[in-house]
């Protein structure tokens, strides 16, 4: 079971999001709260997997938050759900440490489907945001090698380090050399940005 906290400030788009997710066999849904201070005071004790975190909340933003969640519970994957698309929101949430960012037009497979991936140590970043997150990552021309682009793919595809290993029978030191070089090459801060940028170059 993947345990989710909803952070969201408006109570019907709360209430939906812990209705509708909740219907999912492997989703347990142990909190749901309206700010920033909420989440950051129950994390330690409600220990989710994955915060579902708005960016507009009163008091505390999203972004100001994400960093104070990861100290408060260090294991916590932070998937941000907003409506706001913006270059500034998506690369200040992905510097602040979110593992992925949605936005709250998707359709709700499509957020257990990013719940999932930065559940299991991937990344997830809806390809509506991808251009934001271009416009904000310097370009480089430094072309991958076949195995980057092996182990970009998979990346993408929302798999950790320790699946992609097992997936192409290397060791997990090396998949992490690889997407260290990628990161470099690609001149992205993380993995979800990453994906971005490859996505743009028609690199996937």
């Amino acid at each position: 079971m993947i345990r989710i906290l909803v952070v969201d400030d408006h109570p019907v788009v709360r209430e939906g999001l812990v209705s509708g997710l909740g219907d999912a066999p492997d989703f347990e849904i142990v909190g749901a709260v309206g700010s920033a201070e909420e989440a950051v005071a129950l994390a330690g004790t409600l220990q989710p997997e994955v915060v579902l975190l708005d960016l507009e909340l009163p008091g505390t933003s999203g972004v100001d938050a994400i960093p104070r969640l990861l100290q408060a519970h260090p294991p916590v994957k932070v998937l941000v759900l907003t409506a706001y698309d913006s270059e500034d929101r998506v690369m200040g949430s992905l510097r602040a440490g979110a593992r992925g960012y949605v936005l709250k037009g998707a359709p709700l497979d499509e957020i257990g489907r990013a719940i999932r991936a930065v559940a299991s140590g991937g990344s997830y970043l809806e390809p509506r945001v991808a251009s934001r997150v271009i416009s904000g990552i310097g370009r480089r021309s430094a072309l991958l090698s076949p195995r980057e682009r092996q182990v970009l793919r998979l990346v993408a595809e929302g798999l950790s380090t320790k699946q992609i290993a097992r997936k192409l029978a290397i060791t997990e030191r090396t998949v992490k050399f690889h997407v260290a070089s990628i990161l470099n090459k690609l001149g992205a801060e993380n993995r979800a940005q990453a994906v971005a940028v490859a996505t743009q170059r028609g690199l996937l």
